[in-house]
C-alpha cells in the first residue's frame, strides 16, 4: 500500500508543476508578449482586474498556498496590494516575478510526501489538506490564465492556438490581416 501511495503522490505533484511551470506559464509569457505595456494594465470595467492584478495575485495566491502554507515559510503576503496596483510594473518584471514564484512552488512539490498532502494546514484561514491546497492552487492558477488568455484574445482580436484537439490538422482561426505567432 506504501507503495501505491507514494507513486500516486508522485504523479499527483508531478501533475502539479507541469500544469504550474510547463503548461500555464508559457501561455501567460507569450500572453504578455503580444499585449503593449499598457494593454497590461487595461481594465474591461473599473471592477475588473488588469492582467498586472492578476499576474500579481496569482504570484501572491501561489506563494501564500504553496511556498508558505505546504512549504512552511513565513507568509508575508498582502493580498488587497494586488488588486489595488495600477502599474506600471513592466512585463519583464511581472513575469520574472512569476517565474521565480512558479519555480520556488516547484520545488517545495518535488519534496512533499504522501503524509504532507495528507496533513492538515491552515492557509488564508481555510483548515484544509495539503492536497486541497495543492488542488486549489492549480486550479486557481488555470482560472487567471484563462482570463489573461481573454483579455490577450480580446485585445488581439484573434485565436492564439493554444488549444488543438488530437488528430486535428487544420491550423487555428485568426483574424485576416494578423501575423501568425
Amino acid at each position: 500500500m506504501r507503495t501505491v501511495h507514494a507513486s500516486l503522490t508522485k504523479q499527483i505533484l508531478t501533475q502539479a508543476r507541469h500544469s504550474l511551470q510547463a503548461h500555464h506559464l508559457p501561455r501567460i509569457a507569450r500572453c504578455l508578449a503580444m499585449l503593449a505595456e499598457k494593454e497590461i494594465w487595461w481594465r474591461a470595467h473599473p471592477t475588473s482586474n488588469s492582467v498586472g492584478n492578476l499576474m500579481l495575485h496569482l504570484e501572491g495566491n501561489v506563494r501564500q498556498w504553496i511556498i508558505s502554507g505546504l512549504g512552511g515559510v513565513p507568509d508575508r503576503r498582502e493580498r488587497d496590494k494586488e488588486f489595488a496596483a495600477r502599474g506600471p510594473i513592466p512585463r519583464r518584471v511581472l513575469l520574472a516575478r512569476l517565474r521565480h514564484t512558479v519555480s520556488e512552488a516547484c520545488r517545495v512539490l518535488e519534496k512533499l510526501s504522501s503524509r504532507a498532502l495528507a496533513r492538515s494546514y491552515v492557509i488564508q484561514g481555510f483548515h484544509l489538506t495539503g492536497l486541497n491546497a495543492l488542488s486549489h492552487v492549480t486550479e486557481h492558477f488555470a482560472y487567471h490564465t484563462a482570463q489573461i488568455i481573454l483579455v490577450t484574445k480580446l485585445k488581439r482580436r484573434r485565436d492564439l492556438g493554444f488549444t488543438r484537439l488530437p488528430g486535428q490538422t487544420s491550423k487555428p482561426v485568426r483574424a485576416k490581416g494578423l501575423p501568425a505567432i
